[in-house]
């Protein structure tokens, strides 16, 4: 397993932890009746929106990790700081489902997706730095709209929840539906990628060797 794939899992592991902790803020309700569910309601959204949210971090995070060629010293550490921030998820979850429409958890979770953005773009920039202008993955991250809109979202929904906390709560919908959104630049730099044994015979300038078909003798060649 190299570096790459090693820090691969160890994210996922992280990520994997993150979502069965907000699941558990998910109290089993004292009443046997469907009544004793609605005080639950504002909590579950709260899980649904954070459940998405992070499940989108992974989603780019696998992509951006499948396109990296080399792993150092600065690409750890980035990668720590979006876990980090990430990690935190389940306590804005919880504080912004129990107090709904309060100004403050609602400008907190605005916060924590606000760094997790940033901390998302630090750790793009560290890869690459570490893999230089002319990768695939310098390529494939050009023009990223979505990218550079989703921080001015989130920092303008921390002012909204100290003003109307249901507009800030609407801002963060509408960035999750943006990136519903499929974004498949990475995954076309990555197909469009000449294979490994393609890419070995060419360095080493020899043909690629075409097996027999089967019931048939191998041709012999003259030296």
């Amino acid at each position: 397993m190299n570096g790459e794939e090693r820090l691969a899992a160890f994210s996922d592991g992280v990520i994997a932890i993150i979502i069965t902790i907000m699941v558990l803020e998910l109290r089993v309700p004292p009443g046997g009746d469907l009544a004793a569910l609605r005080p639950l309601v504002p909590v579950f959204l709260s899980y649904v929106l954070s459940f998405v949210y992070v499940g989108i971090y992974w989603n780019n995070h696998h992509h951006l990790l499948a396109a990296t060629e080399r792993v150092n010293g600065a690409i750890l550490w980035a990668n720590m700081h979006l876990l980090f921030w990430l990690s935190l998820a389940p306590f804005t979850t919880a504080w912004m489902g129990e107090h709904r429409h309060e100004s403050a958890p609602t400008a907190a979770y605005g916060v924590l997706l606000l760094a997790a953005s940033l901390a998302y773009w630090i750790l793009q920039r560290a890869i690459l730095a570490a893999q230089g202008p002319g990768s695939r993955l310098a390529s494939a991250v050009k023009g990223d709209l979505k990218g550079k809109l989703s921080p001015v979202f989130y920092a303008l929904a921390v002012v909204l929840a100290f003003v109307r906390p249901w507009l800030a709560d609407g801002l963060y919908v509408l960035v999750v539906l943006m990136w519903l959104i499929p974004d498949r630049r990475i995954e076309r730099v990555l197909s469009d990628s000449p294979g490994e044994g393609d890419e070995s015979a060419a360095s080493t300038g020899a043909t690629p060797v075409t097996p027999p078909e089967p019931g048939t003798a191998p041709r012999r060649t003259r030296s």
